[in-house]
């Protein structure tokens, strides 16, 4: 039963850790209404909230196995 716990709680972290490290991958992404200009060397700002996506499926997925190695780390906890 020990060893069950141990890796139930060795799994939320390594699935912590994965689902951090994409999450943090996502703050690097530049967001889809934001198109940058070589020519002129300049950002510009296209908003048309239809057509928006602020988040990527990186951050998305990042965000759920954060949410799965802390279920696993509280039942973890429980067994333990």
């Amino acid at each position: 039963m020990v060893d069950f716990v141990l890796a139930l709680e060795l799994a939320g972290y390594a699935l912590g850790a994965l689902g951090a490290s994409l999450v943090f991958f996502e703050f690097f992404q530049i967001p889809s209404y934001v198109e940058y200009s070589e020519e002129y060397n300049d950002y510009s700002v296209d908003i048309s909230p239809m057509e928006v996506t602020e988040h990527t499926w990186i951050g998305r997925v990042g965000a759920f196995l954060i949410a799965v190695a802390f279920a696993l780390q509280f039942v973890a906890a429980l067994l333990g």
